[in-house]
């Protein structure tokens, strides 16, 4: 990418920073505390959110269009704030919806449908045109820290809403669901817009516009060849899409695990998914942290990292298993702390390792990993969310109970990633080894 224009400083970054956080304000509204209403509230059954969340992450498989059509119109400010515009009408469309279920299930359902499509609309527009716009502005040394930096403040975007909406969520009504929703994703947009509002000012590097359409598509094609024929290239996509499926697993059940077993309100739930994110930003920055000062040689590869990020989410996830078998005096909140923390560190140290990956090819090809990489992930977290709400309601249709249901998704999300330690450390003595060095780089890189 061309540094030619003005490339962003460091206050520039944390502006575009606010626009993650937007965006993590409202999604974690979205897939947490509505699920659970769902779910708890309102007695349906848990594939139903699983079902509008996977949606939602299928229409994200658009992410190349809107990335095309930022490049053609060589501005990328407008593609971001249509992006949030669309993800926070949608996020309001799917609190009335989920309002309009107590009363009218079939409509609140049809709305949500609507309402689920405009929230994956919007973080696909807004998410790749900010990745693009960073990409271009941000001088390459900057750009693995940029990237942290914009990552770290969507968790805290999770963390600040999930706390503060839970806060004012009790005592629960659907009114009152409708009206805090309202308000997070009219201050989210407000947000978006102070953080990108002039900030392409002067010369702009963009994409060309005249391409050929065929050529495109036949160069696009041939290079997803040459990449899928790279043998790192495919384990490390296997290894993406089994720890992103664990990683997923819990998204959509987690919430109404607590309400159903352990009794807690939609603001104390709610409060729960701050806990867990504040445990994945403590694992994140404790990675890119304790690296930076200390050196990759001394802490060990991304890779062997990656590695214990996942033995130790396995490990936090089988205590949610025995949590969910013995609910009586756990301590939940500690536990979903610690598997936060073993998340962030898998997270930070496996898109090290991909930056890496990526790079090690040669650079005509990186984005083409990535992309690969990211359907992966994208097909992974929208079956894992779905898959974890179905085996709940079969496992409690036949087993009568709802503890050994979520058991047994918990305890399965465990194996999970236990076989993407298998992996990783395939990955790690089949040469991933062998470019620690151009690891150390990317060290407190993360990003989705």
């Amino acid at each position: 990418m061309s540094g030619e224009p003005a490339t962003f400083g460091w206050l520039t970054i944390l502006r575009l920073g606010l626009v993650q956080t937007a965006l993590g304000a409202v999604v974690v509204l979205t897939t947490s505390t509505l699920n659970r209403v769902m779910v708890v509230e309102l007695a349906l059954p848990a594939m139903v959110p699983g079902a509008l969340v996977g949606l939602h992450y299928a229409i994200q498989l658009s992410r190349p269009g809107f990335g095309h059509g930022s490049d053609r119109s060589r501005r990328r400010t407008p593609w971001i704030i249509s992006g949030m515009a669309t993800l926070t009408l949608g996020g309001l469309g799917a609190a009335i919806a989920t309002a309009w279920m107590s009363s009218n299930t079939s409509a609140g359902l049809a709305l949500a449908l609507t309402s689920f499509v405009l929230i994956g609309l919007g973080v696909g527009a807004a998410g790749v045109s900010l990745l693009a716009l960073l990409a271009a502005r941000v001088a390459p040394r900057r750009r693995p820290a940029a990237a942290t930096i914009v990552w770290l403040m969507m968790i805290a975007g999770f963390v600040a809403t999930a706390g503060g909406a839970g806060h004012f969520l009790d005592p629960f009504s659907p009114l009152r669901l409708v009206a805090v929703v309202g308000i997070v994703c009219g201050l989210a947009f407000l947000l978006a817009l102070a953080g990108v509002i002039g900030i392409e000012r002067g010369p702009v590097s963009a994409g060309t516009t005249t391409d050929d359409a065929t050529a495109t598509a036949s160069s696009f094609r041939a290079a997803l060849a040459q990449v899928w024929d790279e043998p790192k290239t495919r384990r490390f996509t296997l290894f993406i899409f089994v720890s992103m499926l664990a990683f997923s697993g819990q998204d959509l059940i987690l919430e109404p695990f607590a309400g159903m077993l352990f009794g807690l309100t939609p603001g104390e739930t709610t409060q729960l998914a701050g806990v867990q994110n504040a445990g994945v930003f403590l694992g994140m920055v404790l990675i890119a942290l304790g690296g930076s000062a200390c050196g990759v040689a001394r802490f060990g590869s991304m890779t062997r990292w990656t590695l214990i990020g996942c033995i130790a989410s396995a490990f936090t996830l089988a205590g949610l298993g025995a949590a969910a078998s013995a609910p009586s005096g756990w301590p939940l909140r500690e536990t979903v702390f610690l598997l936060g923390v073993a998340n962030g560190v898998f997270a930070a140290a496996a898109i090290a390792c991909m930056m890496d990956l990526a790079s090690a090819g040669g650079p005509s090809r990186a984005g083409v990993r990535m992309g690969l990489w990211g359907a992966g992930q994208a097909i992974a977290f929208g079956l894992g969310g779905f898959l974890g709400t179905v085996i709940v309601d079969l496992a409690r249709a036949t087993l009568g109970d709802a503890q050994h249901a979520y058991a047994i998704v918990f305890v399965g999300e465990a194996a999970l990633f236990l076989i993407a330690a298998v992996l990783a450390y395939g990955l790690a003595r089949d040469g991933t080894e062998a470019a620690s060095g151009a690891t150390r780089g990317y060290l407190a890189y993360d990003g989705r």
